[in-house]
């Protein structure tokens, strides 16, 4: 303990210098042998002082709902805290109403388990079922809030590849468009004034003028649902291969533009997004990390026919 922390309580160093939740504290607690000063059990309420050992305890979880699933894993990274993995497009992340099987969350519970770990599965954000790329799972409570905190904060960078229709104009600039429901169909997110604010950069890196399409950077700096579709969609670009948000009234096409969607549309099977980095602190190490994952080869083989679509 820090002579600098002297007579603080309990409960002061762990919020202040741990980042400890109030709500994760509760749980701490709860816990036995949860919260520890010097080898005895202690409320938080008590005084530290220098040389003092303070040792935090969490009670170890499993996922009893999630059914175990041999599936291959593109495992990025993994440690005691963190499993960093690319997800591939067409699985979801977590078991739903009707996809108790087949989900990220049966291979991963799997993969723990043949290691011999207990850990509860938490993912500390969601990629869309047909959106590829990095997703960070937390492996306890502490770093899934303190990631989660940095995410509110805007301090996780998250960085996006996108083929897209049309030509983004200007070809680099940022989108500012409140996101809500639409109230029509609620599975479906619009732009409109009384949403959520949204905000969402972008960098034209390739034109394909033959069959009017770009490959698009984009760089998040909220979480809204669908944010870079309808965001995309909203300034008249709408991703290939997205059957939920093409030709809306968002982005009316000509009869020559439509024939020309509808061709490059049958190029690929699913919406053309790939989460392709993704950067933040990690929580047991203070270290800035970045895990980046290559354009997986649908996206791949899709960019290199548009590219020979110029010639």
């Amino acid at each position: 303990m820090p002579e600098r922390e002297q007579g603080w309580t309990l409960k002061t160093l762990m919020s202040s210098r741990l980042g400890v939740s109030r709500k994760l504290t509760s749980r701490l607690k709860m816990t036995e042998r949860g919260i520890m000063l010097n080898g005895r059990r202690v409320y938080i309420s008590v005084h530290v002082a220098a040389g003092d050992v303070v040792e935090l305890r969490m009670e170890r979880e499993i996922s009893d709902d999630i059914l175990p699933e041999a599936m291959p894993l593109d495992i990025l990274h993994e440690d005691r805290d963190l499993l960093i993995v690319n997800k591939p497009a067409g699985v979801i992340v977590h078991p739903t109403h009707g996809h108790y099987t087949g989900t990220l969350a049966n291979g991963v519970v799997h993969h723990w388990a043949e290691r011999g770990e207990q850990i509860r599965f938490r993912p500390v954000h969601r990629l869309d079922r047909e959106t590829s790329g990095v997703l960070a799972i937390a492996k306890n409570p502490y770093v899934h809030q303190h990631i989660s905190e940095q995410m509110i904060a805007g301090t996780v960078d998250k960085t996006y590849l996108a083929i897209v229709h049309g030509s983004p104009r200007p070809p680099q600039g940022r989108i500012e468009g409140p996101i809500d429901r639409d109230p029509g169909n609620p599975h479906v997110r619009i732009v409109t004034p009384d949403g959520y604010p949204a905000a969402t950069r972008y960098r034209t890196l390739e034109s394909y003028p033959a069959v009017r399409a770009s490959k698009v950077e984009l760089e998040l700096e909220s979480g809204r649902t669908h944010q870079i579709r309808v965001h995309m969609t909203h300034i008249g670009c709408p991703l290939l291969g997205d059957e939920m948000y093409k030709y809306t009234d968002e982005a009316p096409l000509s009869e020559e533009e439509r024939a020309a969607a509808e061709r490059s549309d049958g190029w690929i099977g699913r919406q053309a997004l790939h989460a392709f980095r993704l950067s933040f602190v990690h929580p047991g190490t203070s270290e800035r990390m970045r895990f980046e994952a290559p354009f997986p080869p649908d996206l791949a083989a899709l960019e290199q026919r548009l590219r020979q679509s110029e010639s």
